[in-house]
C-alpha cells in the first residue's frame, strides 16, 4: 500500500463530513479537508486529526463557485509539497452539500440552481480539476442519499441531484479505470446532524417515523457513515467499483 496516503474530503469541519475525516486518520491516512465559512471548527478537526497522529490541513473551499477551483487547487499544491513533501494525494471524498426541503410543486428556480452548484455541478468540475493532483491507483468517493432509491415529500430536486451523481459515479469509474482510479458513490439513509436544519436530529415525530421504516429501528448517526467512507479508501477495497453502497440500516425495505 502506498506510504503517506493522503485524502480531500470536501465539508470536512461538521457532521458527515467530520466523522469522515476521522475515521480515515484513524486508518493512518492524511487529511486535507475544505470548509466554507466555519474555519474555527476546521481547525478542531485538524487538532483532532494530529491527536490521532496524523497530519493535517484545513482549506477553505465553496463548492457552488466552480470558477475558484483552479485558484483552491493552487492552495491544495501549495499545502502538499509544504506538509508532505508530495505532488498527488491518493483520495477524493465529495462530501460537501446541504439539504433543501420543498414540494415539487413549490420548489423555485433559486433552490434548484443553488441545488444543482452544491450538490451537482460542484463535485463534477471539482473532481474534473483534481484529476491531475489524484495519484494512478487512488480513489473518489461521491455521496449520494437513500432519497435517490426511495420517495419523500419534498425532497424532488436535492433527491435529483443525488441521481445524477450517483450516473456520474459510474462513468467516472468506466473512464478513469485505466488509471486504475476506483470511484464509489455511498448513500447514507437518514442520519442525526444539522443537516436540513437538523429535522431528524431534533424532531421527535420524524426521528420516531424514520425508525420506524428502517429494519434496524433507529435512525443512523455520523459514525455509521464514517467508517464505510474509510473501507473505500483502503485497500481491502481495492476491488469495489462502480458501486453505489446504501448505508441506511435498511430503510424503506
Amino acid at each position: 500500500m502506498v506510504q503517506n496516503n493522503i485524502a480531500l474530503v470536501t465539508g470536512g469541519s461538521r457532521g458527515l463530513g467530520k466523522d469522515m475525516v476521522l475515521r480515515l486518520a484513524e486508518k493512518g491516512i492524511d487529511i486535507i479537508l475544505t470548509y466554507r465559512t466555519q474555519k474555527d471548527e476546521a481547525l478542531a478537526v485538524v487538532a483532532a486529526v494530529e491527536k490521532l497522529g496524523r497530519k493535517a490541513v484545513a482549506l477553505p473551499l465553496d463548492v457552488s463557485n466552480a470558477s475558484g477551483f483552479e485558484a483552491f487547487f493552487s492552495s491544495v499544491a501549495t499545502a502538499l509539497r509544504a506538509t508532505w513533501g508530495a505532488e498527488k494525494f491518493q483520495f477524493l471524498v465529495n462530501n460537501a452539500g446541504i439539504g433543501i426541503h420543498a414540494a415539487f410543486a413549490d420548489t423555485t428556480e433559486a433552490q434548484f440552481d443553488e441545488l444543482v452548484n452544491i450538490q451537482f455541478k460542484g463535485p463534477f468540475f471539482l473532481t474534473q480539476r483534481a484529476l491531475p493532483y489524484i495519484a494512478d491507483g487512488g480513489g473518489i468517493v461521491n455521496i449520494s442519499s437513500g432519497l435517490a432509491r426511495f420517495s419523500f415529500p419534498g425532497y424532488a430536486a436535492y433527491a435529483s441531484m443525488k441521481g445524477a451523481m450517483e450516473t456520474l459515479t459510474r462513468y467516472q469509474a468506466k473512464e478513469l479505470g485505466a488509471r486504475k482510479i476506483r470511484v464509489n458513490i455511498v448513500a447514507p439513509g437518514a442520519i442525526e446532524t444539522d443537516f436540513g436544519g437538523g429535522v431528524v436530529r431534533d424532531n421527535a415525530q420524524v426521528n420516531a417515523q424514520i425508525a420506524s421504516v428502517t429494519a434496524l429501528g433507529r435512525v443512523g448517526l455520523p459514525e455509521d457513515i464514517g467508517g464505510v467512507v474509510a473501507f473505500l479508501c483502503t485497500d481491502p477495497a481495492r476491488w469495489i467499483n462502480a458501486q453505489r453502497i446504501e448505508v441506511s440500516g435498511g430503510m424503506m425495505l
